[in-house]
């Protein structure tokens, strides 16, 4: 069965970005589940670069020199 499915497949020409993109946007998740979860993943992103960066010290959440060389 799936032999004679292949073999009377005829292509056509050039791609069909119409029925492609239909096919695309129908089997995705919805939406709004969609963004939620791309949220959630650059809080959490965030929050991780935050708490690495203040463990490590880096940038301006490491301390801050203070020259103690200034005369009066």
């Amino acid at each position: 069965m799936i032999r004679d499915t292949v073999e009377s497949w005829k292509p056509r020409r050039g791609p069909d970005w119409s029925d492609v993109l239909i096919r695309l946007a129908n089997s995705g998740p919805p939406p709004w589940l969609l963004y939620t979860a791309a949220s959630a993943a650059l809080i959490v992103i965030l929050l991780a670069a935050y708490l690495v960066g203040s463990a490590l010290q880096i940038g301006a959440l490491g301390p801050q020199s203070v020259p103690s060389d200034i005369h009066h």
